[in-house]
């Protein structure tokens, strides 16, 4: 291939790119983009490169034509000074990525190669869309892509309800009229900050995906056979009511009491704390001009989230963070590890950060559902999750300040949770605080990837608190975090980049 190669590229880090055989391809890849590009940054060599990409495209071989291309999303996609000549150096190839659409297949590794580099030119939007409108590409897919593309519409702008893909964010009415009034709160800066985040987690997952199909082919999509009922009010008597002995009050570390009218007040100092369709809320004392039955009357203002959280995020923040494309980690074996490892001594069982409850319930087959207590922040996921798994006790509280008492609990569970924590070693010790002697901690969390790409992909996903993207640890940091906080490590897995742990306390 060496003939392709123009002049330009004999003088550029691109030229042993063009020449590279099959079995070298990915190794030129690597190579080239280490010399241009380095975690979202243009080099000074970026602009010629690209333009020596551009020039060959046409004359590529496949199995080097995705690969280049996905190179060339990432320049077009790069901050830095050297960021606008090389976008404009990748722009330049746009009509030749448009004519190779129209000649690819549909759903294969070229067509997501190209639809990553076209997402980036919303100048170009009519253009593009005209030109893909044909393709008949999935509606999860052409979704990113026209969202990627649309400029920011002032208040009416949809945030948050976008990833993987906004097609599959089927909101009602009211959903979306209560997104509305709090996008009408945000003011310009702050909503043009969150629409910006939100079309880099859109790139992010174009390219991650084009990455991972040109390198190994198209993705595995894995199914859950445990996939969530459709939703139904939250059942059963309010089952914190029996955990109390171990139940601390954050104020003063007494007793919250269950109250005649439902709610709990702390035996100690009277603090009053709301409950509210079965769960207790832990994370703010009721006002004294308030009526704790009003105080978590929004809790299920989207019926929707656990059906969304476990059928659309969670898969695909698998396949982003863990790099799961071909389906190597199931939930079937999620499922097998906790059951498997959960090991408690006496004492209620804590799953921390419970989120919509699918772990809530593989623990409840394991160590039996009226042990369980299931801890998260978000009221709405608890709302669900109530309606999952009525017999476990519901709280609503911190994982920085868990409301237990120290050496109460007989297990830990902390599920695919620990990344998005904002203090992930204070977390861990809070945990061991609350095992008693030889009880477990079982903990899945993400491990940064070892390719610089995948880790610049993994870093594109926005979540609360994390703006600027979610960082990773490595596995030594996760495990000193286990560790540091005086448990012993019995087990631990990692397939890909997930990290699954096995700690106990020691007797």
């Amino acid at each position: 291939m060496a003939d392709a190669a123009t002049d330009r590229g004999r003088d550029t880090p691109a030229h042993s790119f063009l020449g590279a055989g099959t079995r070298a391809a990915d190794t030129a890849l690597a190579r080239l983009t280490a010399a241009v590009w380095e975690d979202g940054l243009a080099k000074a060599e970026a602009a010629p490169s690209a333009a020596v990409l551009v020039d060959a495209l046409e004359r590529l071989p496949p199995h080097l034509l995705g690969r280049a291309l996905v190179l060339l999303g990432l320049l077009a996609g790069a901050d830095g000074p050297g960021a606008p000549d090389a976008y404009s150096e990748v722009r330049k190839g746009l009509g030749t990525c448009l004519g190779l659409l129209e000649r690819a297949r549909g759903d294969d590794p070229l067509t997501h190669a190209l639809l990553y580099v076209v997402s980036h030119f919303p100048e170009d939007r009519t253009r593009i869309l005209d030109r893909v409108g044909a393709l008949g590409l999935a509606e999860d897919v052409s979704s990113r892509l026209r969202r990627c593309l649309r400029p920011l519409l002032g208040n009416e702008a949809v945030i948050g309800r976008v990833w993987p893909s906004p097609a599959e964010w089927n909101l009602t009415d009211a959903e979306r009229e209560q997104d509305r009034q709090w996008v009408r709160g945000l003011g310009p800066a702050r909503l043009a900050g969150a629409y910006d985040g939100d079309t880099r987690m859109l790139l992010g997952y174009t390219g991650a995906l084009a990455y991972w199909a040109v390198r190994h082919g198209m993705p595995r999509q894995v199914h859950d056979a445990r996939a969530p009922r459709p939703y139904s009010a939250p059942a059963g008597p309010a089952a914190w009511h029996r955990h109390t002995a171990v139940l601390r009050c954050p104020c003063c570390g007494g007793r919250p009491s269950p109250t005649a009218d439902g709610h709990a007040t702390c035996t100690a100092c009277s603090t009053r704390y709301p409950a509210g369709h079965g769960v207790l809320d832990l994370t703010a004392p009721v006002r004294d001009d308030a009526d704790p039955a009003d105080v978590l009357r929004n809790a299920a203002t989207m019926e929707s989230v656990g059906h969304y959280y476990e059928t659309v995020l969670r898969p695909g923040f698998l396949r982003l963070m863990g790099g799961n494309w071909a389906g190597t980690v199931a939930p079937a074996d999620e499922d097998a590890y906790i059951a498997v490892h959960t090991r408690p001594a006496d004492g209620p069982v804590l799953d921390l950060a419970a989120g919509a409850g699918r772990w809530t319930g593989v623990l409840a087959e394991a160590v039996g559902a009226e042990r369980l207590f299931a801890l998260d922040l978000n009221p709405s996921m608890l709302h669900w999750l109530r309606g999952t798994v009525p017999g476990a006790a519901a709280v609503r509280a911190d994982a920085l300040s868990l409301p237990f008492d120290s050496g109460s609990l007989g297990a830990v569970n902390c599920w695919n949770a620990l990344q998005a924590m904002p203090d992930p070693a204070a977390v861990v010790a809070e945990a061991a605080r609350c095992l008693r002697p030889e009880g477990t901690l079982t903990l899945m969390t993400f491990r940064e990837a070892d390719d610089p790409v995948d880790r610049y992909f993994q870093r594109s996903f926005r979540g609360p608190g994390f703006p600027d993207g979610m960082p990773l640890g490595g596995l030594a940091d996760i495990t000193a975090w286990v560790t540091g906080a005086g448990l012993g490590l019995l087990d631990t897995s990692t397939p890909g980049n997930f990290v699954m742990i096995t700690a106990r306390r020691p007797g």
